[in-house]
């Protein structure tokens, strides 16, 4: 945790100020210029999956989601940090079953369904559950295009993880050798600084000063996730939530660990957050305050006031507190 970060988030609890929150953020522009910072934006940082946008340009680049007829629910689902529901099982296992491939095939680990209905009837933990298992379908369709070993698809000395380190470096700036940590689905993800992270985020959201294959790339990704904002996280999530409150004015992704991303398309911005602690509920009022601040939310919305400014009640159903962003 970094000590000299500004408290980003607080919640009260009657008079007391119970947690302080502390974290950093950089909203950034199309030509790199910093137009809102707070706290240390160049410190590398783990953005785990709040970049999976990234980690999915070298499918439409290779020309793997021309050659297998990918749609943009497959490529929302290549972005997707998904509960698990149905509506994101049943698609990732016809994906799977068009390459000839099965569940047996991912190497992201089982997991159990985020979704609560699944949960209540103790749906056991499986592969196909994995919240990522559709960047990972995402990861066999590049590799069976490359013609690369399917068994190693995770290896980031291996064909499917150097493009998608190539397309992470260029993207967020970053020099090689390119540091990582394993994600909890067993991918690497590769560090960059929240500056880094929110120019790339900047560049989905224009583009324009991109190769045409790679622009054409970042523009798919984009309007797939878009698109289909409950594919990317499920009913009652903050991604789909926000995404619809803004009226598609914003493109917003979690990463596990208080990281958020956004792309701001007609304001040709893109931000990174990181709360120091981790805490998600922090992470996503800080996400609902910098789209506020961007103007992409209105304040007034009831996802801004579930997010944003979050009132705390008991389970007597009595408001007791309240969750707060501070931008200064």
């Amino acid at each position: 945790m970094n000590s000299a970060n500004p408290v980003l988030v607080t919640t009260t609890r009657g008079p007391i100020l119970e947690n302080r929150h502390r974290g950093a953020a950089a909203i950034v522009n199309v030509d790199g210029g910093i137009i809102g910072q707070w706290g240390d934006v160049a410190t590398p940082i783990l953005p785990r999956s709040a970049i999976k946008m990234i980690q999915a340009l070298p499918l439409i680049e290779s020309g793997a989601s021309a050659a297998f007829g990918l749609n943009t629910e497959h490529l929302a689902l290549a972005c997707a940090s998904h509960q698990g529901a149905p509506l994101h099982t049943e698609k990732v296992a016809a994906w799977l079953s068009g390459m000839d491939l099965s569940e047996s095939d991912l190497l992201c680990g089982p997991q159990p369904p985020r979704d609560r209905a699944l949960r209540k009837a103790d749906v056991p933990a499986s592969r196909i559950m994995n919240n990522c298992s559709g960047k990972h379908t995402g990861f066999l369709a590049l590799s069976r295009h490359l013609n690369a070993p399917l068994e190693r698809y995770l290896d980031p000395a291996a064909p499917v993880q150097s493009a998608i380190g190539r397309a992470f470096a260029e993207m967020t700036g970053c020099d090689f050798p390119l540091v990582y940590g394993i994600d909890g689905c067993s991918a690497p993800n590769f560090a960059a600084s929240i500056y880094g992270v929110a120019a790339a985020m900047a560049l989905f959201a224009n583009p324009s000063s991109l190769g045409q294959a790679r622009a054409a790339a970042a523009i798919q990704l984009r309007e797939a996730m878009r698109s289909h904002p409950l594919l990317i996280s499920g009913e009652g999530r903050a991604c789909a939530a926000l995404i619809g409150a803004t009226e598609g004015r914003a493109v917003v992704k979690t990463g596990a660990d208080g990281v958020y991303t956004g792309i701001i398309t007609a304001a040709q911005t893109g931000f990174c957050l990181k709360i120091d602690d981790g805490n998600t509920a922090a992470a996503e009022a800080l996400c609902a305050g910098l789209l506020i601040h961007l103007g992409a939310l209105d304040p007034a919305h009831p996802a801004a006031k579930r997010y944003a400014a979050t009132d705390i009640v008991n389970f007597n159903n009595e408001i007791v507190g309240a969750r707060q962003v501070d931008l200064g």
